[in-house]
């Protein structure tokens, strides 16, 4: 089964963005080799094994690789899903090569070690403060937000952008290029602006209001960490589908006739394929025809989809002669 990085940074796997670093925070600073000097072997493969999990789940790819296949599919022990990504080889394997638990710390918190001393080469905590002080004097820095204390730097507020997709982006994957322009500095520290183009992968079954994050794409300011650059899923209407959650609801007029005599429905699925569902029973105006496994796929679990719903609008005649009334009476009469 390998490693359960969610039971590693005690989240759970719905956890949003914010209780990540939430559970990464807090167990990297109860498990830092330098917090624990009486059980440092333990403590480092402790520190270790969070720093994994969390680089694994504040990664939006490594993460989508994980929860389709685990710790084998983030080590390329099983093939990737279809399409794939920026971070899969030619060979069809996923090259995940984990960071050192203490870059990903400094990364985090903006200092190497909070504990450590002069003797240790890391950046010293300053002395007014006790390590359990250690988040007043980096509020905000690990999201994104501005950090403080003594040689802190500010980053920037987040940017972020809106990305429009169709039914279809959402339903059968793809990926999207996007072309950015920002101001760099170089060694001297004179800007200059260069152009990038950011790969995004759009995974099936992502919902709008998915946030795709690209770390410190921003401007870079003298004394300013460049802020994220995020984009966000925005789902364009659709002619025919209409999507709720992981199903996707189609209206179909008919006539009178065809509710009361039966019909036989016709889609054309948003991958292509043709769907033909005879509908037996008589359908009233509430009626709905659900046709299973038809909806929209499921993000963390791609193979499984949810449900079509097919509703009805019943096209009732204008007017009718004496003798429609008259058959139509008998008719129903009898049944």
């Amino acid at each position: 089964m390998g490693v359960d990085y969610y039971k590693t940074l005690q989240v759970d796997r719905s956890a949003k963005d914010d209780d990540i670093k939430k559970g990464y925070r807090k167990l990297a600073m109860r498990w830092h080799p330098d917090k624990n000097p009486t059980n440092k072997k333990d403590a480092e493969a402790k520190f270790k094994e969070i720093s994994e999990a969390y680089e694994v789940l504040s990664d939006p790819e490594k993460r989508a690789v994980y929860d389709q296949f685990g710790e084998e599919g983030l080590k390329g022990q099983v093939p990737p899903p279809s399409g794939g990504s920026s971070g899969f080889s030619g060979a069809g394997e996923f090259r995940f090569n984990p960071r050192s638990a203490e870059e990903i710390f400094s990364e985090f918190f903006g200092v190497a070690s909070p504990f450590a001393g002069d003797s240790g080469g890391a950046r010293r905590f300053p002395s007014r403060l006790s390590p359990d002080d250690i988040f007043a004097a980096f509020r905000g820095g690990a999201g994104g937000g501005e950090a403080s204390g003594s040689g802190g730097m500010r980053k920037g507020p987040q940017i972020e952008r809106m990305l429009a997709c169709s039914l279809e982006d959402l339903y059968k994957g793809t990926t999207k290029k996007m072309k950015i322009s920002r101001d760099v500095l170089d060694s001297n520290g004179r800007p200059s602006t260069i152009e990038e183009i950011l790969t995004i992968n759009i995974k099936r079954g992502w919902k709008k209001g998915t946030k795709i994050t690209f770390p410190e794409k921003g401007n870079e300011q003298r004394n300013l960490i460049p802020s994220d650059l995020v984009f966000i899923i925005d789902e364009r209407p659709h002619g025919v589908f209409k999507r709720d959650g992981n199903h996707l609801i189609v209206t179909q007029k008919i006539s009178l006739v065809e509710a009361l005599t039966g019909y036989t429905a016709q889609l054309t699925t948003l991958d292509g394929r043709t769907l033909t569902i005879p509908i037996n029973s008589v359908i009233s105006p509430t009626y709905e025809e659900v046709v299973h496994g038809e909806g929209m796929p499921i993000a963390k679990e791609p193979s499984k989809k949810g449900n079509l719903r097919i509703k009805f609008q019943i096209r009732f005649p204008n007017r009718l002669t004496s003798d429609q009334k008259t058959g139509i009476k008998s008719l129903l009469s009898s049944s």
